[in-house]
């Protein structure tokens, strides 16, 4: 099988970074998450890379995590994730200009990626705050959260509530052995009665929304995408998102959950918080081993829209993030896809096992079939991007990032780095 030639390192010494951009001349781009990890410096950051590897910060102080950097039309297009989500446009040597701000954000994610559309309107994913609609104790367990409490989930359709409460020790109270009891979509500890109808809200938590470049007309796509890390827009206008499939962990644990490659389809449901796939999370495929078998909290699945399918289910914890399409140009695969694939966080998402991911997946769309490519030395690839013609493709390696438990992780600052290698 066909496979890219001559890989090799086009810069390193980046710390955790996210997102690769090519602006308008060809030059190369990448934006810096900004998150602490190892002791690195905090808060988001911009770099341009040069042809011979260098990075100078060309701008900081940006909210963090950056999740993404975005070209269009004379400047990029900056998602935030944090303290609030907020999304940005910056001309390069001038002040960037706040597009949209007040998003949610201090949750398990965030504020993800931009991608433009043909109707010239901003696309974007919103993260959950949590796993699968309840705020949980593996909030301390996300090396990037660490904390209770934190935002609740926001529904973006009117959802029912089954009566479901779950209970978890208190870290919050002094008493000894103190219990908590939550709602599902509340805060930690709060069973304060309510109505089981929740209205839906925009902005709002696990879906896709689009505004005009300006900001204003900001609406609701698609609700349930429980991670959209990945948003682009194929050639015959199809908006595509990798989702990344729940974990086992927290007061509502999932098991063997896969990642999802969908078609975003204006007012449709993919299904979060009760379905994976479009089967239910009482599946027995779907059995934890940190908890028991779930079952929906919510009641009025048949006043939603059926949950959608995906084109492709991905591995179990490989944690598909962005992608790529190459044009039609290209010597080597033409309009086939490539995606990034961080690899599994496991022992937090999952009980420790084989290693997944950190790796590149080429996606046929004729049939969305999956073929492996390997990145030497590539410890977690977070995004990727080709050459206008499709001759070079380049690979954003965040760096090594490992999860250790309870909370602890291995991760080295200047680890990061961005291979590339040439279709041919």
């Amino acid at each position: 099988m066909d496979q890219p030639a001559g890989w090799h390192v086009a810069a390193t010494g980046l710390d955790f970074p996210t997102s690769l951009a090519l602006d308008g001349d060809g030059v190369l781009f990448v934006a810096e998450s900004g998150l602490p990890f190892g002791g690195a410096a905090p808060g988001g950051r911009i770099r341009r890379i040069g042809p011979g590897g260098d990075h100078p910060v060309v701008l900081e102080g940006l909210r963090q995590p950056v999740n993404g950097l975005t070209w269009h039309h004379g400047g990029f297009l900056i998602a935030e994730g944090g303290y609030p989500g907020r999304i940005s446009r910056w001309v390069p040597g001038r002040t960037p200009e706040t597009i949209l701000d007040g998003l949610p954000a201090r949750g398990n994610y965030h504020t993800n990626m931009v991608a433009v559309g043909p109707d010239g309107w901003l696309y974007f994913s919103q993260g959950a705050m949590t796993n699968m609609g309840v705020v949980g104790l593996d909030a301390y367990e996300m090396a990037w959260l660490k904390q209770l409490p934190h935002p609740c989930d926001v529904p973006g359709y009117n959802i029912v509530l089954s009566g479901q409460v779950f209970q978890t020790p208190d870290p919050l109270s002094a008493a000894p052995n103190a219990r908590a009891l939550t709602w599902p979509f509340a805060p930690f500890g709060d069973t304060t009665p309510r109505e089981a109808l929740i209205a839906g809200k925009v902005p709002c938590t696990a879906a896709v929304m689009r505004c005009r470049p300006d900001g204003t007309g900001l609406e609701l796509v698609a609700w349930g995408l429980r991670n959209a890390y990945g948003l682009g827009f194929l050639p015959d206008g199809r908006l595509l998102a990798t989702d990344q499939g729940p974990d086992d962990r927290g007061s509502r644990p999932i098991g063997n959950a896969p990642d999802l490659l969908f078609e975003v389809k204006r007012g449709a449901w993919y299904g979060w918080p009760d379905f994976v796939g479009g089967r239910r999370v009482d599946d027995p495929a779907f059995r934890p081993t940190r908890g028991p078998q779930p079952v929906p909290i919510l009641t009025n699945h048949d006043r939603l829209p059926p949950p959608e399918l995906p084109l492709l289910r991905f591995e179990v914890n490989a944690a598909a993030t962005k992608f790529a399409v190459l044009p039609q140009a290209a010597p080597l695969w033409p309009g086939q896809l490539l995606v990034a694939m961080f690899g599994d966080e496991k022992p937090m998402t999952a009980p420790p096992g084989p290693k997944v991911g950190r790796s590149l997946l080429r996606v046929d769309p004729d049939g969305w079939s999956a073929h492996p490519i390997a990145v030497p030395n590539a410890a977690r690839p977070i995004d990727v991007r080709a050459s206008p013609d499709g001759r070079q493709i380049w690979v954003l390696d965040f760096g090594h990032f490992e999860m250790l438990g309870e909370g602890r992780v291995d991760a080295r600052p200047g680890s990061g780095a961005i291979h590339t290698a040439t279709l041919a």
